[in-house]
């Protein structure tokens, strides 16, 4: 095994073509944040972001992107965003992950939605669902799903977008838009949920509203940013923003109006979008690793995703041991228990009530 290390932008056509054949002869890696388009987009935009290209003999056998951190600590493209992450790599090729992360030049490289499959992946990491909408067997069997085992938020749904369109004007879904005037709404509602809720507000970061904006205007077969649109009337109520592949679609950022909250705007717009994109050729709706009530009642299968982390030996992988460890394990803990997450859930509401009074 030899390793090279580039920029994304250093990267050749002929090696941006290999990445993509073989990210597309893995299902396991049918993900648009696996594609070579996110991290090259994302190292316009970021000056830490290296891609690792892998060789065995004269051929490319794989490719690991990642950020390189103070310390020596490596992490995934657009870390804390990302809900797909890992090397995409030839099958059956035999990859050391600690060699390969020296290679690198880190002292660790560290993940939290590693996809499955991965010679990263060793037995103490720990595992987590990421549910799906299954689109594989038509959108009519997907509906037959929901009416069996969600069958009242499914008629609920269904009563409430009829009563949205009685109330505010005509229901309709725009889907697949590339005009940034609504990107800039759902952004804008994004972050006021963000604040809402006591989290951090990500499109504070110039450079990641630059990149959903550069996303959205990039489309291929291959590759694409989607964001579509529910409106009643002329008023836009709920949406989204994405990524897909040829058949994977990614849930990233949904957000509703909340004066319209009481109509459930986001389980309509998630109906509509399953719909839509499954006329679109999407066969999996990835909707991220995560507790949300929403995803419980759509989901019809799961996904599977680690974190954890690889390391060398060496002082920097100690200290970073001792700083992100015990808390990874803690928020786990507190993520598994009902109790204590709902607990924590309230008390960031309760923040994000009073930073808002305050700023207000």
């Amino acid at each position: 095994m030899r390793v090279t290390l580039a920029r994304p932008g250093e990267l050749g056509q002929s090696e941006v073509s290999r990445w993509r054949a073989l990210q597309q002869a893995d299902p396991s890696f049918d993900n648009p944040f696996l594609s070579p388009e996110f991290t090259l987009t994302v190292g316009e935009l970021r000056d830490d972001v290296r891609v690792a290209v892998i060789h065995d003999g004269p051929d490319i056998v794989g490719f690991l992107p990642f950020e390189r951190h103070p310390l020596g600590i490596g992490k995934p493209v657009a870390a804390g965003l990302t809900d797909a992450q890992g090397l995409v790599h030839a099958k059956d090729v035999e990859i050391d992950p600690r060699r390969l992360v020296k290679e690198c030049g880190l002292a660790v490289y560290e993940f939290d939605h590693l996809v499955a499959g991965q010679p990263l992946l060793n037995a103490r990491h720990e595992r987590f669902p990421s549910p799906i909408i299954d689109l594989r067997d038509g959108h009519p069997a997907y509906l037959a799903y929901l009416a069996e085992h969600s069958g009242k938020t499914y008629k609920t749904t269904l009563a409430k977008s009829r009563k949205l369109g009685r109330t505010a004007g005509p229901v309709r879904h725009d889907y697949a838009t590339t005009d940034l005037a609504p990107l800039r709404t759902l952004l804008s509602w994004k972050t006021d949920q963000y604040r809402r809720t006591g989290r951090t507000d990500r499109f504070a970061h110039r450079w990641i509203v630059e990149l959903v904006e550069r996303l959205l205007a990039t489309q291929t077969d291959d590759f694409a940013g989607v964001l579509d649109m529910v409106y009643a009337g002329d008023e836009p109520v709920a949406g989204h923003f994405g990524l897909r592949t040829a058949t994977t679609l990614v849930g990233w950022f949904p957000a509703y109006d909340t004066r319209y909250a009481k109509y459930s705007p986001g389980l309509i717009h998630h109906l509509a979008m399953a719909e839509q994109a499954a006329a679109s050729g999407i066969q999996v709706i990835d909707m991220g690793r995560g507790d949300k009530e929403y995803k419980d009642k759509l989901k019809n299968g799961e996904l599977q995703v680690a974190e954890g982390r690889v390391a060398t030996l060496g002082p920097a992988a100690g200290v970073h041991w001792m700083m992100r460890v015990p808390v990874r394990k803690t928020r786990a803990t507190v993520l598994a228990n009902p109790i204590l997450h709902k607990t924590a859930d309230k008390a960031l509401k309760t923040f994000g009530r009073l930073r808002t009074v305050l700023q207000g």
